[in-house]
């Protein structure tokens, strides 16, 4: 294991120190994943409360716009709710699902492709030819099929109780054949080679093997991988309750608050769409930024640095 003193003679550390983006990109993302965590303590109001929300509130603009209350600085929603508020702990929701769904991929991809990798034949030919037809679906399509079917069975009330499991299925199923390529291709190239046959001719178990010896060697492509996946994880969660087929209105998530305020932006009141949607730009470049950068690092021969 890395120490510290390692950590910091290390091409990755040095090659951070140098790249301002990555720099940027990371402090960003851990002031706004600090913010989403401590959202009770941070935000000015809580959107769950309802002796907090006010329709008589409701539309006013940010303080720098004519109509605009202190009270209120980035302005206040259809239904009254801060906005400020309301967007922290709607990016609270979309990264718990984001970061849910992922390890969901994560679980199922990187095992299937360790022990389909390793061992061949007919079970690395079942499981690339399921992930064939896993990625031959559209996740949004398979998304709009099982949340019409679970909101006729469990109703719309009950739906909004549990979106967030529901969407934390549905995108992490959906994109696991990533994690099992990406891991497959890593144990194709590692499982001939010395170390590995050496441990094999001591007889060590084929599970031991996997998981000691060659898995360690897999991290750094699950790394980069699981940077991307979560900005595409946060996106997906975004675009299925724009559609209305993720979280309710009333459990905000940055996806629902841009779709709330959507019929809204023509008629004046574009900050309860282009709010929020710009904190999901911000939230998901950040992401991708610091996954380039690492993608980059572990690639030398991409790495310009």
């Amino acid at each position: 294991m890395m120490t510290f003193a390692g950590f910091k003679d290390s091409f990755l550390w040095y090659s951070f120190k140098r790249d301002k983006i990555a720099i940027i990109s990371l402090l960003v993302l851990v002031l706004l994943v600090m913010v989403a965590v401590f959202a009770p303590l941070v935000a000015p109001y809580d959107p769950y409360d309802p002796e907090m929300i006010d329709i008589m509130n409701s539309e006013i603009p940010p303080v720098w716009e004519d109509g605009g209350e202190k009270a209120f600085v980035l302005g206040t929603d259809s239904q009254g709710r801060d906005m400020l508020s309301t967007m922290i702990y709607g990016m609270r929701v979309s990264l718990i699902i984001g970061f849910g769904a992922v390890a969901l991929q994560a679980i199922l991809g990187v095992f299937i492709g360790l022990f389909a990798g390793y061992h061949g034949g007919f079970l690395d030919s079942f499981f690339m030819r399921a992930a064939d037809v896993q990625l031959s679906f559209s996740y949004l399509m398979v998304a709009i099929f099982m949340s019409a079917i679970l909101q006729a069975i469990v109703g719309v009330a009950r739906f909004g109780e549990i979106a967030v499991p529901f969407l934390i299925l549905v995108i992490g199923f959906s994109q696991w054949p990533q994690y099992a390529r990406t891991v497959r291709a890593s144990v194709l190239a590692e499982r001939n080679k010395e170390y590995v046959e050496a441990a094999r001719v001591a007889g060590f178990p084929s599970a031991q093997i996997i998981i000691k010896q060659i898995f360690p060697n897999t991290l750094s492509p699950i790394l980069v991988l699981s940077t991307i996946q979560v900005a595409n994880a946060v996106m997906s969660e975004a675009a299925l309750s724009f559609l209305g087929l993720g979280m309710p209105i009333d459990r905000p998530s940055l996806g629902s608050l841009i779709n709330s305020g959507f019929e809204f932006i023509f008629s004046g009141a574009w900050w309860i769409t282009a709010l929020p949607g710009l904190l999901l730009v911000i939230l998901v470049l950040s992401i991708n930024m610091l996954g380039d950068f690492l993608r980059d690092v572990f690639n030398p021969k991409l790495y310009k640095g």
